[in-house]
């Protein structure tokens, strides 16, 4: 593929890859907070999910609908509205086709070059580089042949679901080749891809420095909003608190005159006179939900 006048700001490495964010998943295991938000949309420390995937994408140089492309099914009118003219849009019909068939519906616009896919839902934050070079190694000294995926050792090398002793975070490199084999049919991209270029030798794992959270269960979203706290508040301008928060990332307009502990207020919503909040996300005036594993849970949120 010839490199036209938007590739020459691009790093080397980049100039012949696309980017996909997959944010058509229904995000089941986080309702139901998901019942009002699709997932990619959830605020992380004040920032949708699906923007922080957009910046880090930034940050390599992959902008725009030429560029990156963005898949959307549930709640998908959301994710069209919130994405604008900064992506190409795929909007699937029905229910997801998954993470494989989500490439392969994109395999038009596509056309020929390898591709850089990304889960909406995974929060990466590394101290040490901003969002884009903090995972430019997967790009380093790519052959243009062989899948890549980010990964962090894990604490049990030979669990199910680990590569090369690591687990996934969030991001993968895909060849050509492979991509235009996949079936427009609903699957994913670990039995259609990953496993087998790992059975033929042809999967490299790339070492992920950061933080990685797949913010899938409100356990892990619970803990990325913190994390994404340093610690300490992290709250909106235009917010109105006048309660005691410790630990608490408010949103856009939210309002809280309780006493929150290491909580999430989506924007918009409301903390009550009286009310003490702990380890749990608040959405709207109504809607509570832990942010602690069941067999951790003590007394009343």
């Amino acid at each position: 593929m010839t490199a036209g006048p938007a590739d020459r700001d691009l790093p080397v490495a980049a100039r012949a890859v696309c980017a996909v964010v997959l944010a058509a998943g229904e995000g089941t295991r986080l309702r139901p907070l998901t019942e009002r938000l699709p997932k990619a949309l959830c605020p992380v420390g004040n920032a949708p999910l699906l923007d922080r995937a957009l910046d880090r994408l930034a940050g390599l140089g992959l902008v725009g609908p030429a560029r990156v492309a963005v898949n959307a099914c549930y709640l998908g009118q959301q994710v069209v509205d919130h994405v604008g003219g900064r992506g190409h849009l795929s909007v699937e019909p029905g229910d997801p086709l998954g993470t494989a068939g989500g490439v392969a519906n994109l395999r038009e616009w596509i056309a020929g070059r390898g591709v850089l896919v990304g889960n909406a839902d995974a929060y990466l934050a590394d101290p040490a580089r901003p969002p884009g070079p903090d995972i430019a190694a997967l790009l380093d000294g790519w052959d243009g042949d062989s899948v890549r995926l980010l990964g962090q050792p894990a604490a049990d090398p030979t669990a199910p679901g680990t590569f090369d002793g690591h687990v996934f975070t969030g991001f993968s490199l895909l060849p050509w080749r492979l991509v235009r084999e996949l079936p427009v049919e609903f699957g994913d991209l670990v039995r259609a891809v990953w496993r087998p270029a790992e059975a033929a030798g042809a999967l490299t794992v790339v070492p992920y420095a950061g933080t990685f959270l797949d913010t899938g269960t409100p356990a892990d979203y619970l803990a990325a909003n913190l994390h994404a706290a340093g610690g300490g508040n992290l709250v909106d301008p235009t917010a109105t608190v006048t309660g005691r928060c410790r630990s608490a990332v408010i949103g856009a307009g939210a309002v809280v005159h309780g006493d929150v502990e290491r909580v999430v207020v989506w924007p918009g919503a409301t903390v009550g006179p009286g009310e003490r909040l702990r380890d749990a996300v608040r959405a709207g005036t109504d809607l509570t939900v832990p942010g602690t594993p069941p067999s951790r849970r003590r007394g009343n949120i």
